[in-house]
């Protein structure tokens, strides 16, 4: 996982019309919190950040004011419902050697055994624990050849070196559905016949 490198800095007003002004200058406000200190209210590049969370689970470098460094992850992130710019962000301190607990996406890999079987994401996110600078972007599962019925549950998942998962073990992750849009068409047809 790689470090992003983001230039931040205090900020002294709060409320909503200081939200405003700092989105207005293409900044995002944020919260930075952990390890049992005080809140510290940050402004951050808007355009900079937007990149950085392209990537899930993030770590971020923060260069606050210039004085001290600081290492993050993105806990909560706000944006516009309609337009998808961030309103706002908050960011955990963690330490290098620090385990975290985070939700990486499960991607899938595979064609399903033929039928028109149906695949279903039950978890699109796994919860793991993992050493904060060496967080996995995401797990792959293959579905190769799963027929209906068939599912794949936390504990069958391969997770990559490092990460201990943080959900039951017994929790159906994916499953695999058999298609049933068919079977009803024919059986509303076989209702319309018997009343006509």
């Amino acid at each position: 996982m790689s470090e992003v490198k983001i230039s931040a800095a205090t900020r002294t007003e709060f409320g909503k019309g200081a939200a405003r002004r700092i989105r207005r200058d293409n900044n995002v406000p944020g919260v930075l919190y952990g390890h049992g200190s005080d809140p510290l209210h940050l402004t951050l590049p808007g355009h900079e950040l937007l990149l950085a969370l392209r990537t899930p689970n993030v770590l971020i470098a923060l260069d606050i004011d210039g004085k001290t460094n600081e290492l993050a992850i993105p806990k909560s992130v706000q944006r516009d419902p309609i337009k998808g710019f961030l309103e706002h962000v908050d960011l955990q301190l963690v330490q290098r050697g620090e385990t975290v607990t985070v939700e990486i996406p499960v991607l899938t890999e595979g064609e399903l055994a033929a039928g028109g079987n149906l695949l279903e994401h039950v978890l699109n996110t796994l919860t793991v624990e993992a050493e904060a600078t060496h967080i996995p972007e995401s797990v792959t599962v293959s579905v190769e050849g799963l027929a209906a019925g068939s599912s794949i549950l936390a504990k069958d998942i391969t997770l990559p070196k490092g990460a201990k998962l943080a959900v039951d073990e017994d929790a159906v992750v994916i499953q695999v559905l058999a298609a049933q849009a068919e079977e009803a068409a024919e059986g509303e047809e076989a209702a319309e016949a018997a009343e006509a």
